[in-house]
């Protein structure tokens, strides 16, 4: 069973990505998440605690469920890796929390408190793809994995404007943008 504290984020997430961050009240996330006022407030002082809290944490569970994947990869033949990224993404592409991460990352852009958070997040997933790029054979990975986690936020923007929860094109969307980093022989 889950903490109040884990319900508080988990129902800020929700709120945040069914109906955006001017849904976030305090008396909207605990109901949602089944807690009291007191509860809520002792658990985040301020607005600006929860939002960065939510964020960091559904980044973190996103980083260990992703780099868990990644290990993964690394036993993939090294052709099939574009297409078992696409499996992944499509596996975690839609849902209130992955609009709630890119409203948040937004968000941070205007509010000084989240921005840290914000950057940590950026940062952490360009770590990642620095890993996955380097166990691919990637020259030069860490050059290029902030341009990999910049298309995949760009292409998660695009499925959900378009609705789309395949992520169809993902792998060839990867391996187009890192044709020009593998070494021709």
């Amino acid at each position: 069973m889950s903490t109040p504290r884990e319900r508080i984020l988990q129902a800020t997430l929700r709120l945040i990505g069914e109906q955006g961050i001017g849904a976030v009240t305090n008396r909207a996330v605990a109901r949602s998440a089944g807690v009291s006022l007191g509860s809520l407030t002792y658990h985040f002082p301020s607005q600006s605690d929860l939002l960065r809290e939510a964020l960091r944490d559904f980044v973190d569970t996103e980083i260990a469920r992703i780099t868990a994947y990644g290990a993964r990869l690394r036993e993939v033949d090294p052709d099939r890796a574009a297409d078992e990224v696409e499996k992944a993404v499509a596996g975690f592409a839609h849902g209130p929390e992955q609009i709630a991460n890119l409203e948040l990352h937004l968000h941070a852009a205007r509010d000084p408190a989240l921005h840290e958070t914000s950057v940590r997040s950026v940062e952490a997933y360009d770590r990642l793809a620095t890993a996955v790029l380097t166990a691919l054979g990637i020259p030069d990975a860490e050059r290029h994995a902030p341009a990999v986690v910049a298309m995949l936020y760009g292409l998660a923007v695009r499925r959900l404007a378009t609705g789309d929860t395949s992520a169809t094109g993902t792998a060839e969307a990867i391996r187009l943008l890192l044709h020009g980093a593998v070494p021709r022989t």
